[in-house]
């Protein structure tokens, strides 16, 4: 039987519409005719894809019991039983309840695919299971139920269900994804805008990775090794040379200049492991490539241009860049260039070869330097070597003179050669491979004593000696050369890979600088902090440190390095090489690794510690919102109730003082009921789930509409406005809001005598209202009676100030003005010519 076709639809969050999608496409092919049943469906009470479900067959589910708790699932047996054309399973990566077939949903979906069943699913990406550490780290939530990447893989056909976070966040405010008694909590965890636009960024990019492997699939199904160029996909190749960075910075403005494009950088290491090019090098262009958005790759190969194209080829590389050759005029006509070599066999890949500083000038023929891998003090032993054993192997051999032959002479001087190639290196070998031919043609070739041979046959003996010795001791010198290079290699890796694990097991500062101490052979070993702070000499301090009298400041110790931006490890002990500094040099960027780390751990738990109080005292307040609602609600009503049955807040039967009371009661609850509004709008706008309608808004309309809004009662408000006023860039509604609100403080801040005031003045573009209450309005601050203080943290007043600022504006107290003084700033739209009345209006 052929297994069925599985086809997911994939969202980055809930409330996208992935069951909505599902059931679209199980309506859609039962119009065709297929044979469509629902598995299981979800609608989450949402009544929109509840109704589209109708007039599909559904299969009862599976009612279990399980810790005294009742709950449903998808009868596996009887869908398999029905056996369908097509099966619509919702949740894909859902746990099923203990004592099912299965224990995963998508288990259950593996058996309907086994039985030749089609399956229509839905999946979010937060569910994937190679993403779960990356989505808690956004989000701050654990998943529990995830699903095998190699699942969704497997799947047929994957679609995308995508909506943009802010139209998410709206479907939220307006009740189509949670009931409202969770749509707080959401807005202001979950579902936050950059929370959203993050899982959305993951949705998009896992989908283009499967997109990208199965492109690659099918061009290795039809042999297709010529690269398609769907992107750009820019390869630079590193030596660990000094040229990396140019050639990075290259290939990255390239890349920058074709949108979609992809840089990649590739270092070839030899097959014998040794490391060829300088480490710090490669690891300082590493961290270039990565910042710059690449992705930095190794690969081994002997053969460079091969290893290179083969990875162009698998990764379908388009362009290749490398750097000009720095190998000399006969070298490269030797050998050949890499950059030459590597076009000769791109085929249709691009390859660019950049000029550099250090590349090889025309300065013609030279030689290569003599090498000293082996160190400084072996090559002077083998220098002094050279000149000890050669003098006294020739007087041996003169006493010996006529018992031994020319031929023996020559084996004894090229094991000499040979030997002292061994101890250092090339050079000193070829000193000494010239030497030992002159020796051998003074004092034993014919004439003696002479630099003149009689005989071709000697003259040929003594060039063969020559070239023997010259090619062993190349022999000899790479040998060592290799040998020291594995030793150097090997202990640093040790000494890296020491340092490396005990930081995974979580050993502390001191532990790991007694452990540096002991690699390097160090008396003392610190790690420094320093501070600059406003000193023109930067302060340190000790984060740790080990062994005797350790340093306390850079200059005072005998070796240091850098281990991060304000971080130093300083030394007293032996003198280091070269080598030892840099592998030093590593070692302490690893332990500023190990001390950020650590910071970055105590500051995390903090963070924890302030967010899960935080997130205690929005739960609280969102609660109490809530909670208090109800209560003010009815106790108004009561109130209202009780003054029409004693006849309004007159004096009524209960005389004046309990009708004042009354009034106070019925004032005081009202306030309390506007306060509870603010405060649940207050905890709204700072979770984001505001929707704003930005357009440009006539001030006139907004101030009309506010008072308005205060009600009848014969509230009057002075206004100051000029006769050109433009309009303002706001929302109506809220700006009516800020308004209405800051008109309500301003007369509860006034005398009945002098109302408040609102005074706009146009600015560059912008405009400012100043609304002051009406205390001190033709007075000045003597006169005020201890009205002075500013009321600048009132809830009103804060809600009044984020919203200002949510439109692009700005409130803020009036500095030296009366008890109540704000400066309201908007953006404007631009001017508008229009003749108003004299200043003074009454609302």
């Amino acid at each position: 039987m052929a297994r069925g076709r599985m086809r997911i639809y994939l969202g980055a969050a809930p409330g996208v519409g992935k069951t909505y999608a599902m059931l679209e496409e199980g309506q859609r092919l039962g119009r065709t005719g297929a044979d469509v049943v629902a598995g299981f469906v979800e609608p989450h009470g949402r009544r929109p894809t509840a109704a589209l479900a109708e007039g599909l067959e559904i299969v009862p589910r599976r009612t279990m019991v399980h810790r005294g708790s009742t709950f449903t699932e998808m009868d596996l047996d009887a869908v398999l039983a029905r056996r369908p054309q097509v099966a619509l399973v919702d949740e894909l990566a859902h746990t099923n309840v203990p004592g099912s077939r299965n224990t995963k949903r998508w288990q259950d979906v593996e058996d309907l695919l086994d039985a030749g069943i089609d399956v229509v699913t839905t999946l979010n990406v937060q569910h994937l299971e190679s993403l779960g550490d990356v989505v808690r780290q956004i989000t701050g939530v654990a998943q529990r139920e995830t699903l095998p990447d190699e699942v969704a893989r497997r799947a047929d056909q994957i679609e995308l269900v995508d909506l943009p976070p802010e139209l998410l966040r709206r479907r939220m405010v307006h009740g189509d994804i949670y009931p409202p008694d969770r749509i707080g909590t959401a807005l202001t965890h979950y579902f936050r805008l950059g929370n959203l636009t993050a899982l959305r960024e993951l949705a998009l990019l896992w989908l283009a990775d499967r997109v990208e492997e199965g492109l690659q699939r099918y061009r290795a199904e039809h042999g297709i090794t010529a690269p398609w160029e769907t992107r750009e996909r820019i390869m630079v190749g590193l030596t660990g040379g000094p040229e990396g960075e140019t050639l990075i910075r290259r290939a990255a403005r390239i890349s920058a200049r074709t949108p979609g494009s992809e840089l990649l950088a590739l270092h070839v290491v030899p097959s014998d492991g040794l490391v060829h090019g300088d480490p710090a090098a490669l690891a300082a262009q590493r961290a270039l490539v990565e910042s710059l958005g690449g992705s930095y790759h190794q690969t081994t190969g002997d053969d460079l241009p091969e290893a290179l194209l083969q990875f162009a080829e698998a990764e379908n590389v388009t362009q290749i860049v490398l750097g000009a050759s720095r190998r000399g005029r006969l070298s490269t006509f030797l050998y050949g260039s890499v950059g030459h070599r590597t076009i000769q066999r791109s085929g249709p890949i691009d390859v660019l070869v950049v000029t550099h500083e250090q590349a090889a000038g025309s300065s013609g023929l030279r030689l290569p330097r003599p090498s000293r891998t082996t160190g400084p003090r072996r090559f002077w032993a083998a220098m002094l070597l050279a000149a000890v054993a050669l003098p006294a192997l020739t007087l041996s051999l003169v006493a010996l003179r006529d018992d031994l032959d020319l031929s023996f002479d020559l084996v004894l001087y090229l094991l000499a050669v040979v030997v002292i190639a061994l101890v250092g290196g090339l050079f000193p070998a070829l000193v000494a491979a010239v030497a030992a031919g002159l020796l051998a043609d003074y004092y034993f070739t014919p004439p003696l004593h002479s630099l003149r041979v009689e005989h071709f046959s000697d003259i040929l003996a003594l060039v063969v000696f020559i070239l023997t010795a010259v090619v062993v001791g190349m022999a000899a010198s790479a040998a060592a050369r290799r040998t020291y290079q594995a030793v150097r290699a090997r202990a640093e890796a040790r000494a890296l890979s020491r340092l490396a694990t005990a930081m995974m097991r979580g050993q502390d500062l001191p532990n790991l600088l007694e452990q540096v101490r002991e690699d390097f052979g160090l008396d003392a070993v610190s790690l420094l902090e320093g501070d600059t702070g406003h000193a023109a000499e930067p302060r340190w301090y000790v984060v740790a440190s080990t062994g005797e009298r350790p340093p306390e400041r850079p200059y005072d110790a005998d070796v240091e390095s850098p281990a991060g931006d304000s971080l130093t490890l300083a030394a007293r002990g032996r003198p280091l090489s070269s080598d030892d500094k840099r592998v030093l040099g590593a070692c302490a960027a690893q332990l500023g690794m190990a001390h950020s780390r650590g910071r970055l751990a105590e500051r995390a738990a903090e963070t924890g510690v302030r967010a899960a109080a935080e997130h205690t005292r929005a739960s609280l307040v969102l609660t109490a919102s809530h909670e208090l609602r109800g209560p003010l609600r009815t106790a108004e009503e009561s109130l209202d109730r009780l003054s029409d049955r004693l006849g309004g807040t007159s004096a009524g039967p209960l005389g004046p003082q309990a009708a004042r009371l009354l009034d106070t009661a019925l004032s005081a609850v009202r306030r309390a009921g506007r306060l509870v509004t603010d405060l649940d709008d207050l905890s709204r706008l700072h979770g984001g789930a505001l929707d704003l309608y930005l357009r440009p808004v006539d001030l006139d309309e907004a101030l009309t509409a506010a008072l308005d809004n205060l009600g009848p009662g014969g509230h009057t408000i002075d206004c100051t406005l000029p006769e050109q006023l433009p309009d303002v860039i706001a929302d109506a509604a809220v700006l009516t809001r800020v308004l209405t609100s800051l008109a309500a403080d301003a007369l509860r801040h006034s005398p009945p005598d002098r109302p408040p005031r609102f005074t706009a003045e146009v600015r560059p573009a912008h405009l400012e209202i100043q609304v002051t209450d009406g205390a001190t309005v033709g007075s000045d601050d003597t006169s005020r009676g201890g009205r002075s203080g500013r009321r600048t943290d009132s809830l009103p007043l804060r809600l009044s100030r984020d919203l200002t600022e949510t439109m692009g504006g700005t409130l803020e107290p009036d500095a030296g003005g009366p008890a109540f003084a704000v400066r309201v700033t908007l953006p404007t739209a631009g001017p508008r010519t229009t003749v108003r009345p004299t200043p003074g209006t009454d609302g």
